[in-house]
């Protein structure tokens, strides 16, 4: 069952922090925004509402599948540290255990998340004017018709390393702030349930888990931008020949700021994405156990 609860709280925290992400990819990639705020205005002037929900369909999907992998591998993980160290499965675990469970899970996500995470951010960075926009110059069509098509034209194109473009610089971001995740969450429910319940009542579970988000995202978003960045350079490109040129050449130019470029928006879209996801796994998980206890 977690498994299908992450899912059910992945998809639903999409469509609640997308247009935010939107904005973020944006800002992480190009230079020409003077801020968040310059980048909404921007965005909405030239595209209108649409921009801001570029490759959605697909990433709600997509976000479905990772979510469900992240908390049902986090689970099966910590069910078997728990195993291996104090032979049994149902143990309560400590702190550690949860920071290595939460890590592994990341690990194992990244296989699945990457090429959405390249489609996502290629559709994001393409400039598609509003057909109510007047403009001088013949509109060109779009690179990239949607999703799909997106993952199609970067395999025909770039091959299969085009479609993991970024992994290593995903795979330093989802780790550890996959640990931190999990632990803060769990150390939050922890310290803020009364003694003597067995579970966190739900406004414990939703400031546990938009907290837990915030924090994570804080020490994800150097590698954030460093990620959209690796993912945003095409084949006719090759700005960046690896993750640390990227980083070098990222910070020669812009300072080292430029490591946490959107980190405010991160925070902000964080806190409400992830109460959505927390507290939907948790309805999710209690009202199947209620179910079944009936039954």
């Amino acid at each position: 069952m977690d498994f299908i609860a992450g899912a059910i709280g992945g998809g639903l925290s999409t469509a609640v922090g997308y247009p935010l992400d939107t904005v973020k990819v944006r800002i992480q990639t190009e230079r020409h925004y003077n801020g968040i705020w310059h980048c909404i205005q921007e965005t909405y002037r030239t595209e209108k509402v649409w921009g801001f929900y570029k490759g959605m369909s697909a990433s709600v999907l997509t976000v479905s599948v990772i979510s469900s992998v992240s908390f049902g591998m986090y689970k099966n993980f910590l069910c078997g540290i728990c195993k291996l160290r104090y032979r049994a499965a149902d143990a309560k675990p400590s702190k550690l255990d949860v920071f290595l469970a939460g890590g592994a899970a990341g690990a194992v996500r990244v296989l699945f998340m990457a090429p959405s995470e390249v489609a996502k951010v290629r559709m994001q960075t393409q400039r598609n004017p509003h057909p109510s926009i007047a403009s001088p110059q013949p509109v060109s069509k779009p690179k990239y018709r949607g999703s799909l098509h997106c993952l199609k034209v970067i395999a025909k194109q770039e091959g299969l390393g085009g479609l993991y473009k970024g992994c290593s610089a995903l795979l330093c971001r989802d780790c550890f702030s996959s640990a931190i995740y999990f632990l803060t969450y769990s150390a939050l429910c922890d310290w803020l349930t009364p003694a003597g319940k067995n579970k966190p009542d739900f406004l414990v579970v939703l400031l546990s888990g938009g907290f837990a988000g915030v924090l994570a995202w804080g020490f994800a978003t150097p590698m954030d931008v460093i990620k959209s960045r690796m993912q945003t350079d095409e084949s006719d490109q090759h700005k960046y020949k690896g993750l640390v040129h990227c980083v070098r050449e990222s910070v020669r130019k812009e300072g080292a700021k430029v490591l946490f470029k959107g980190l405010g928006l991160n925070c902000i879209r964080a806190f409400p994405v992830n109460m959505v996801v927390f507290v939907t796994y948790e309805a999710v998980l209690r009202c199947t156990d209620y179910y079944l206890n009936k039954k």
